[in-house]
């Protein structure tokens, strides 16, 4: 699916919500979409995993992690699973960490910068509900669309 979200704000700006530049990119994929499937949670990736390993091939995972910037929530091993499962994107409120071999994955991957210390695994937080972070309401199965000019997202599919 070929767009640009310049494009899409001139067409559609009344019914969606942008994101300027304030997630970095680190997957190698930079244009990316589809539907919402969330995940809360703070230092500790259990549940992104789970997520990762279970949501429908073509979703962009949005993982709220409390903007913490002490540990990563997403690794090579996990940016793998998103890849060979086929998602289009991971969007995180937090760190990744293993940012050179994220970059070489085919999937796209946003996050607030990079952390080398993994997170803990105790399996807390919660899935499929609103998150809110960065000024934008990230709802389970509103559509995503994102490239290098930022990130909007909207209650219909906005492509075909």
């Amino acid at each position: 699916m070929d767009f640009k979200t310049a494009d899409l704000c001139d067409d559609y700006s009344n019914e969606i919500q942008v994101l300027g530049s304030s997630l970095r990119s680190f997957g190698k994929r930079k244009k990316f979409s589809g539907p919402i499937v969330t995940v809360k949670v703070f230092e500790d990736n259990v549940l992104v995993r789970s997520a990762l390993e279970t949501i429908p091939a073509g979703s962009v995972l949005v993982v709220d992690g409390g903007a913490s910037q002490r540990c990563a929530l997403l690794g090579d091993r996990l940016g793998e699973i998103a890849q060979t499962r086929g998602l289009a994107g991971v969007i995180i409120n937090g760190c990744v960490r293993d940012s050179a071999e994220l970059a070489g994955l085919d999937v796209g991957i946003l996050a607030l910068g990079t952390h080398p210390l993994k997170s803990k695994k105790e399996g807390k937080g919660e899935t499929n509900i609103p998150l809110s972070f960065l000024s934008m309401d990230w709802k389970p199965g509103h559509y995503v669309y994102a490239d290098e000019d930022g990130v909007i997202i909207s209650e219909k599919k906005l492509l075909d």
